[in-house]
């Protein structure tokens, strides 16, 4: 009988870290206003404008509050594996992950480090945009 309880025991320490979050399949959980931008260092509170990667190498994720955030990131850093990371930003409008490199972005926003730029799943979902630009467009945007 003790047996079969240890077994049984072992049986769901598996399934439980099984059941952890695999990155492998999307964004990971972002622990809201506790974990911190990898940039700027500030609280991650905005859910309608997080960004993070993965590093497809490493697996390592990354978070930062704000686009222009990475972006920089990206520059200062001189981060080698930027073109093969899974990136994802928030939805502005629902706060869902989205992929960022497919994603609509729309300027002249409030975020929270005042780049401007918030994406959106789908052109239809935006109501009303001075300008409607790519990723790559918002990349080269930021200084």
């Amino acid at each position: 009988m003790i047996r079969f309880k240890y077994v049984l025991f072992l049986f769901f320490v598996i399934m439980f870290l099984g059941c952890q979050e695999n990155v492998e399949q999307g964004a990971s959980k972002i622990h809201w206003d506790r974990d911190m931008c990898d940039r700027c260092v500030m609280v991650i509170s905005d859910r309608k404008n997080t960004v993070q990667l993965k590093d497809s190498t490493t697996g390592k994720v990354y978070k930062f509050d704000d686009i222009g955030c990475m972006a920089i990131w990206f520059r200062d850093e001189q981060i080698a594996f930027k073109d093969t990371a899974a990136i994802w930003v928030t939805d502005v409008e629902t706060g869902e992950w989205i992929d960022a490199r497919a994603a609509f972005y729309t300027t002249g926003n409030l975020t929270p480090m005042a780049f401007g730029f918030s994406a959106y799943k789908s052109k239809k979902s935006i109501k009303y945009a001075d300008e409607i630009i790519s990723y790559d467009e918002v990349l080269k945007r930021i200084k």
